[in-house]
């Protein structure tokens, strides 16, 4: 029973960490949360940290709305990558403080993506105010 048991669990920290070891930076970038990145297309303001995240990237990519400090990214400039924003972002890691500036604009993001063969699974966002 005890040898059953001890390979159950090296079963499961080899599978653990064979997931974890495919997951790999697929992009990276910094942007500064501006006032045009706080409201939707349809000039909403928007309320949650993930939606300003993903409104800064389609500044960026499809408006070319940029302010000093926006990096380009290609990961984000593909529309169905940007509608995964909010999901990667659950996933991923932010701090309450960090979502609070995002939603108040004037800070500084710096956003890692984290996947494998090209798909994006979470995010780890940094803010700098």
């Amino acid at each position: 029973m005890g040898r059953f048991v001890l390979a159950a669990c090296v079963g499961a920290f080899v599978s653990l960490s064979g997931s974890a070891r495919a997951q790999e930076v697929v992009g990276s970038y910094a942007a500064y949360i501006g006032e045009d990145d706080l409201y939707n297309s349809q000039g909403e303001r928007l309320t949650e940290p993930w939606q300003v995240l993903r409104q800064d990237r389609a500044n960026y990519h499809k408006f070319k709305i940029r302010q000093r400090g926006d990096e380009g990214d290609p990961f984000f400039s593909n529309v169905n990558n940007r509608a995964a924003m909010e999901q990667m972002v659950m996933n991923g890691s932010i701090e309450a403080a960090a979502a609070r500036d995002i939603l108040h604009g004037g800070a500084t993001v710096y956003v890692t993506i984290y996947g494998h063969g090209g798909r994006g699974d979470y995010v780890d966002v940094t803010v700098v105010r």
